[in-house]
């Protein structure tokens, strides 16, 4: 029998998770609870493969995998059907028959993350792992300024993880905005792809720069020392959330609103689309 690929798009609260990506240790990871949960409705063993893959404790909104299959089910079955084999912190938000050519990781053209900061004097209970709290007061307009050096194509050596296994350090960052709303400041990130802790390091000198330890011209000092050593701290993984993956609409991949959705009032920003 041909087999047939589907595409999910998950959503999960990472905070119980060594991240996405299953491990030989057994650990709790979100893909070993999908895999597992598809392979019982599908009635055979499934992989799965993304289209980015999280640290422990990053959560998504919109993650987009892909898998294939031999079973013959409806498109509710991958949805309300996996989902009672899943732990309430994961849940497939929609599912698709697509066609052979589409690859979850390799067919996107762009990735989209948003790292929600909380501020206040007083740590927060609710959302505690939901969000990253700052108890200083931040400068938006700085972090604004400073976001603006990191979009185009760059060397991200200042902003990689040391362990980070990716080839090359170039990536192209399309748009990067930073909007508040109250309390919450968000950092709106999309690229062709990030190096690891890439987020979370542009969020430790965004957030250095707007609580006054540094001015926004730091932001392109770190870039231009392409050492990650001078990139100060990485900031938590509480706050950060993968929120969309583009693809070329004739793979007719699901569309979901964007996340985090306890932020419903976050601005659309316009986005140039990748070559």
């Amino acid at each position: 029998m041909t087999k047939k690929k589907v595409v999910l798009v998950v959503e999960y609260n990472g905070a119980a998770y060594k991240g996405w990506q299953a491990q030989k240790n057994n650990v709790p990871t979100v893909q070993g609870n999908v895999e597992k949960a598809l392979s019982i409705i599908a009635n055979h063993p499934v992989s799965v493969i993304c289209a980015g893959r999280t640290d422990s404790g990053v959560h998504a909104s919109a993650q987009v995998v892909h898998f294939e299959t031999n079973s013959i089910r409806n498109e509710r079955a991958w949805t309300l059907g996996v989902n009672t084999h899943l732990p309430n912190d994961i849940s497939i938000v929609a599912a698709r028959y697509v066609n052979e050519d589409f690859h979850a990781r390799f067919s996107a053209l762009s990735r989209r993350y948003r790292y929600v900061i909380y501020q206040s004097n007083l740590r927060p209970a609710i959302l505690a792992n939901g969000v990253t709290w700052s108890y200083r007061k931040l400068d938006v307009l700085a972090m604004k300024d400073a976001a603006k050096y990191f979009v185009g194509e760059h060397d991200f050596s200042s902003f990689r993880a040391v362990g980070c296994q990716a080839k090359s350090p170039i990536r192209t960052i399309l748009n990067f905005e930073v909007q508040q709303f109250g309390r919450y400041i968000v950092l709106d990130v999309r690229a062709n792809a990030f190096l690891h802790h890439m987020i979370r390091n542009f969020a430790g000198v965004l957030m250095t720069i707007g609580a006054g330890d540094a001015p926004v011209e730091w932001a392109k000092t770190v870039l231009d020392a392409r050492d990650r050593t001078k990139g100060g701290v990485t900031a938590s993984p509480n706050g950060l959330y993968f929120v969309d993956a583009q693809y070329p609409n004739s793979f007719n991949v699901p569309v979901c609103p964007l996340g985090p959705h306890f932020l419903p009032f976050v601005e659309e920003p316009s986005y140039e689309l990748p070559s």
